[in-house]
């Protein structure tokens, strides 16, 4: 569930987007919008480098800051990582920006993984507030090998989203509803719909999504085939990914010789049992 920017010119671009990084959007996720910046995502290295039929999935987003607390995200948004102090979550010395394409003749698709925020607590320790989430990027052809970057269409996959992406079968398909204004005055007036479906032939996935704006009178529709190979990459990145959108990287990272979170009888085979039934 994105809010689209409007830009002021339709720039084009050659096969890669990277010539333009004026890809610029309002991402929102439960009451409210947040700012994601007009620039290649990164990724933070700490330390080492249904069954077939229909699955209908409605998702309702929104990404607002609920809390005055500092927030740590990795480069806002970005999987980058602050080096100012050892503080910070999954510091690394140097940012590293990721992001993968696949260009066909009518459209181009670019993913990105965008990071999860954590917020710093009074004892030092950091708390994630928000998920990560990974960032589709479509945009139309515009000549051969060109793709006009300033009509592209954007949505953003959540960690359950991505898992069923992951979880479908070669003949099954999936759908996702967004809507950036829902519980608003402006409810209804952008929707987003992105479907993956089987190709007729078997041989990999119709990506299309569908913008409808009422607000800015666009209504757009851009899909591009996904070959089997294609997806299987798509696929292992998404499973690569997902425990760092959802933070646990920095949690074992965080983890040092000694440390405890449970009981002194840790060193009974049954610890475990006791903490959970003691609750």
């Amino acid at each position: 569930m994105l809010q689209l920017n409007s830009l002021a010119s339709s720039q084009l671009s050659t096969q890669n987007p990277k010539i333009h990084p004026q890809h610029s959007l309002s991402s929102s996720q439960s009451h409210g919008t947040f700012p994601v910046p007009a620039k290649r995502c990164a990724l933070s290295f700490t330390r080492t480098a249904s069954r077939g039929g229909m699955l209908a999935v409605k998702s309702y987003f929104d990404q607002q800051k609920t809390s005055n607390s500092p927030v740590i995200s990795s480069g806002n948004s970005s999987f980058a990582s602050r080096s100012e102090g050892a503080s910070n979550v999954g510091e690394s010395p140097a940012r590293v920006y990721v992001g993968h394409s696949i260009y066909k003749g009518k459209a181009a698709l670019t993913v990105e993984p965008r990071a999860p925020e954590f917020t710093a607590l009074e004892s030092g320790a950091f708390k994630l507030v928000r998920e990560g989430f990974v960032l589709l990027q479509f945009a139309p052809s515009a000549g051969v090998r060109q793709y006009d970057w300033g009509r592209k269409q954007v949505f953003s996959l959540s960690v359950a989203e991505i898992g069923t992406v992951t979880s479908l079968r070669a003949k099954d398909s999936c759908e996702f509803f967004h809507d950036p204004n829902m519980g608003k005055s402006d409810e209804g007036k952008i929707r987003k719909v992105l479907k993956v479906e089987p190709l007729p032939d078997g041989s990999g996935h119709f990506f299309n999504l569908s913008v409808q704006n009422r607000l800015l009178n666009v209504d757009d529709s851009i899909y591009i085939p996904i070959t089997r190979a294609e997806y299987t990459v798509l696929v292992a990145a998404f499973n690569y990914i997902l425990p760092y959108l959802i933070g646990w990287h920095a949690y074992t990272n965080s983890i040092q010789p000694g440390d405890s979170n449970t009981k002194p009888n840790n060193a009974s085979p049954s610890y475990g049992a006791d903490y959970e039934w003691s609750k």
